[in-house]
């Protein structure tokens, strides 16, 4: 990104989370009445502010601060109440805690803040028969609730806010190298008609609430099996959206492991077979949105810090060069089709 694009970003949007003191969230704990022993650890979070903080006599709880202007409040409960109602259903999530006035999102100085039990467990590695099975069961589950009824206040993953809108956004604000402006202007443009003719051989597929960030970093998994532990990302969405984040290598390693993580999901909910022509036009659309809420957020500090590669050339060729691979792999029989 040029300086002249960093300023531009700068001088028009206040860093989001600058008045966010140590004392603040301590304070904002202590308005819910849970009190901290004073330990603080933040945890790995980009788009809110997450911490484990211990209590006075009493297990540690994990408080979310969000974004400020990404969700509205409305749809941050309607977030809040797809979990409790999935809790209720006895799926393995972790809902927010009822506290003070035994609501689910508090303010303080500004900010909105939830607060969760502290869920013990490890990052799994997603292989193998038995834990693709495993998954597969517990997002069916998720998907039977989904699409019970739908959201209301969240948006839809579709075409318009995962490509068309995210290409936009970048070409506008001076994030592409001069040089390479043209090249990915072209591609997008050709991935994204690649991405419509996807959709179109999909035909009409049915859309249900989704985790809609369904990838190994958002799954704990302990003795008992998997649990998720954040639907920040949650919207309406096609099923295939919470499978095919869990599928990698090759072709024949995706087409062995989407094998593995149907039979699971069919014994829960059924798959509309049609889905899987999106299973690689979603990947495309996830590829540019990336980018994008990357540039969105510039201006957080956290976000240089952690994507020091983002502003540089070689970034942006090797993004056009993933493009291309995308727009041919779109033009492939879909795995698991045959």
């Amino acid at each position: 990104m040029s300086i002249q694009g960093y300023n531009n970003i700068m001088n028009t949007h206040l860093t989001p989370f600058s008045a966010l003191t140590p004392d603040i969230i301590l304070t904002a704990l202590d308005s819910v009445g849970l009190h901290s022993d004073g330990r603080l650890l933040a945890l790995n979070s980009y788009e809110n502010r997450v911490y484990q903080v211990g209590i006075e006599n009493a297990a540690a709880v994990v408080t979310k601060f969000y974004r400020p202007n990404r969700w509205t409040t409305a749809a941050i409960l309607e977030e809040h109440s797809f979990i409790q109602e999935l809790a209720e259903n006895e799926i393995p999530v972790v809902p927010p805690l009822r506290l003070k006035e035994n609501i689910t999102l508090n303010h303080i100085d500004g900010f909105r803040f939830s607060v969760f039990p502290s869920q013990s467990g490890r990052v799994p590695e997603i292989d193998g028969r038995e834990k693709l099975e495993w998954m597969g069961r517990f997002i069916a589950r998720i998907h039977a609730i989904g699409a019970l009824k739908p959201f209301k206040e969240r948006p839809a993953l579709n075409i318009t806010s995962f490509g068309d809108e995210p290409v936009d956004y970048l070409l506008k604000h001076d994030f592409i190298p001069a040089d390479l402006y043209d090249a990915y202007s072209s591609v997008t443009a050709y991935a994204l008609d690649s991405v419509r003719r996807c959709f179109e051989r999909a035909g009409k597929v049915k859309t249900l609430r989704l985790h809609g960030d369904c990838y190994p970093g958002n799954i704990l998994w302990t003795d008992d099996g998997p649990h998720f532990v954040d639907f920040d990302d949650s919207r309406m969405g096609p099923a295939i959206q919470d499978l095919w984040m869990l599928l990698s290598g090759d072709r024949a390693e995706m087409t062995l492991q989407l094998s593995y993580l149907l039979a699971g999901y069919q014994t829960f909910y059924d798959f509309n077979a049609r889905e899987l022509h999106l299973l690689e036009a979603l990947r495309t659309l996830r590829l540019i949105h990336y980018s994008a809420w990357i540039a969105k957020r510039w201006d957080d500090p956290a976000f240089p810090m952690a994507f020091p590669w983002f502003n540089t050339t070689r970034y942006w060729q090797d993004r056009i060069i993933e493009l291309r691979e995308q727009i041919s792999l779109m033009d492939e029989e879909p795995i698991g089709s045959s």
